[in-house]
């Protein structure tokens, strides 16, 4: 008997909002979390916008004691992870421990608590660095905390995968259900890179939009104007579950978790393929899972970062896949709004998909004012659609010529 998977819990942290409410709110009034970066003086940087969880308050939210011991990264995930328990229904004495994983993934680790203790090592020297350097900076951390913190004794791991991190660590999760392995996952992907040798870091590969003087405009997905991505943090975390123990456990389900297909460009460290030959694998891998075809899909969420390169392309690998359909299926990149969350990218558009699909809205693409004539299909320009959506697909690609697809349907009750 096919084992399906389906979605119960989502949690948020993202720069539109500190929870799932508040970021989808925002999300369909095309509100943008882009602005001068506040957490450190970017003078003499060549960016200086970013897309930051303002007025998160890690230690309000966690405790002091606990949220001192854990990098800005582990926090966002614990808080998401929190969020979607409740948002779960899940009572962990009720349920069997060795059979809840926790697959949370980060693009790169705790780089501020790397970069804040090599500074004090560098002014006061090696035995002022901090006992908690080594366990803050893992990038396997988040998921570990969040293991400990929800009593999960399942299998645990941090997969990285670049900016296909959260939506590789969704996917990987849903194949230990469907193999038996476990009958829950908390899975998701979570960053917090904002940080001076993170924008330098970007700057210095020409990644980032150095639109300053308006950081609300300057993610531009499939735009003429784009010039890149803008940096961003937060973390989205999903609980998926077998949907027999789901409604075993009486939950409500959100969506369903159909397909995932992952793949490599096997071409350049940091360009996608041109002729976005390995995006469009993953789609179909993830379409074949699924027992779907291109024609049925009613909503992409697309990678769409606002750089020159990843929108052409990725409207090529669109086009390879969805073929005549291609131009009447409604797209959009939520970028345009949260920027880039790197690692955590899949975890919060993977949560975006599931909710367009339980919410009846497809998000826009914001600041699309002058589309690439090589950009020319349906990206949904400044306002949602509202309506029905029966299905949905999220794809995210990352450095490396990382490529992973998700597929979400609805549930069938």
């Amino acid at each position: 008997m096919e084992t399906r998977v389906v979605v119960t819990g989502i949690g948020l942290v993202t720069p539109l909002g500190l929870d799932r409410k508040s970021t989808w709110k925002a999300l369909l009034n095309g509100e943008s979390g882009i602005d001068h970066i506040s957490s450190f003086d970017a003078e003499g940087f060549t960016t200086r916008i970013a897309a930051e969880a303002k007025g998160f308050d890690a230690a309000g939210l966690l405790g002091r004691k606990e949220a001192r011991r854990l990098d800005r990264f582990s926090q966002f995930a614990a808080v998401a992870a929190l969020e979607a328990q409740e948002h779960a229904g899940i009572n962990m004495k009720k349920e069997d421990a060795d059979r809840v994983a926790v697959m949370i993934g980060s693009g790169v680790g705790g780089i501020i608590t790397i970069t804040d203790q090599h500074i004090v090592m560098q002014q006061k020297g090696p035995t002022r660095v901090s006992p908690f350097l080594v366990p803050m900076m893992l990038p396997d951390m988040a998921a570990g905390q969040v293991s400990m913190m929800l009593g999960a004794k399942g299998p645990n791991f941090s997969i990285v995968t670049a900016c296909a991190t959260g939506a590789d660590s969704i996917g990987e999760a849903a194949e230990m259900i469907r193999r038996g392995r476990v009958d829950m996952a908390f899975a998701g992907g979570t960053e917090a890179a904002i940080c001076p040798i993170g924008v330098a870091g970007f700057n210095s590969c020409m990644a980032l939009s150095s639109r300053n003087d308006d950081p609300k405009a300057a993610s531009r997905p499939f735009d003429a104007g784009r010039d890149g991505f803008v940096l961003g943090e937060g973390s989205g975390v999903l609980v998926i579950e077998s949907e027999e123990h789901a409604k075993d456990r009486g939950a409500t389900i959100i969506a369903e978790l159909a397909g995932y297909g992952s793949s490599s460009d096997s071409h350049h460290v940091t360009q996608p393929h041109p002729e976005g030959e390995g995006a469009a694998r993953a789609m179909k891998h993830a379409l074949k899972q699924a027992e779907m075809e291109p024609e049925d899909i009613s909503y992409i969420n697309a990678h769409g970062t606002s750089t020159p390169l990843n929108d052409k392309f990725e409207t090529i690998a669109m086009k390879r896949v969805f073929g005549d359909q291609a131009g009447k299926v409604p797209i959009s990149s939520t970028k345009s709004m949260t920027g880039h969350l790197l690692g955590a990218a899949g975890g919060i558009e993977a949560a975006f998909s599931a909710m367009a699909i339980s919410e009846s809205a497809i998000p826009p693409t914001i600041n699309l004012d002058e589309p690439d004539p090589d950009c020319d299909l349906d990206y949904t320009p400044h306002l949602p659609k509202r309506g029905r959506v029966p299905t949905a697909m999220s794809n995210v690609f990352g450095f490396g010529g990382h490529n992973a697809s998700l597929v979400f349907r609805e549930a069938v009750n």
